[in-house]
């Protein structure tokens, strides 16, 4: 509307047109505006249901976080059924990992999780988890840890972990013994 009334402005300072000419307007710039309560209505209702989803989200925020102490037994007796997944990037994991470990790295984490399982095999080295698998993830501190949990969780993985010391605490409980 601003623009209209600048470029009226423009054209009447050109023409000679006094000011007060230009207070009146033109009916081609009459706008009225429609409201609809329907429309209004869907929006709101969109709106809810979204927060509703994100509420559902926290509030259903399950990642347990595990010790050393339960970490350790998982790295003597490795299953089928259970993986420890160690999300730092390979060159990390070059200086040292947990006994037992696999390694899918947190910056490839959610595109590997949409893949087939075939092709998550040939590229990870290991079976693509089930949903209902347990997951333990560690890093090097913890932080991606907890973040290779949350993008689980949000791609449907229900059962997971998160080792809160991760590497760090590992290499100082175990007495500096990189275990590979």
């Amino acid at each position: 509307m601003l623009r209209v009334a600048l470029r009226s402005a423009a054209a009447a300072q050109r023409s000679g047109l006094s000011r007060t000419a230009l207070t009146t307007k033109p009916a081609a710039h009459h706008f009225v505006r429609h409201e609809s309560s329907d429309a209004g209505k869907d929006v709101q209702d969109a709106s809810q249901t979204i927060l509703e989803k994100k509420n559902d989200m926290i509030r259903d925020w399950d990642a347990r976080v595990l010790t050393y102490e339960e970490v350790k037994p998982r790295t003597l007796e490795p299953s089928l059924d259970k993986y420890l997944i160690d999300v730092r990037e390979p060159d990390e994991v070059a200086q040292g990992a947990l006994p037992s470990a696999v390694n899918l790295p947190l910056s490839t984490l959610s595109e590997a999780l949409h893949l087939h399982g075939a092709r998550f095999k040939e590229k990870f080295g290991f079976d693509k988890p089930r949903l209902d698998q347990e997951i333990v993830f560690y890093c090097r501190s913890g932080k991606r840890a907890f973040t290779a949990c949350d993008v689980a969780k949000r791609n449907g993985y229900t059962n997971l972990y998160n080792y809160e010391g991760s590497w760090l605490d590992w290499v100082q409980k175990e007495g500096g013994n990189k275990t590979q």
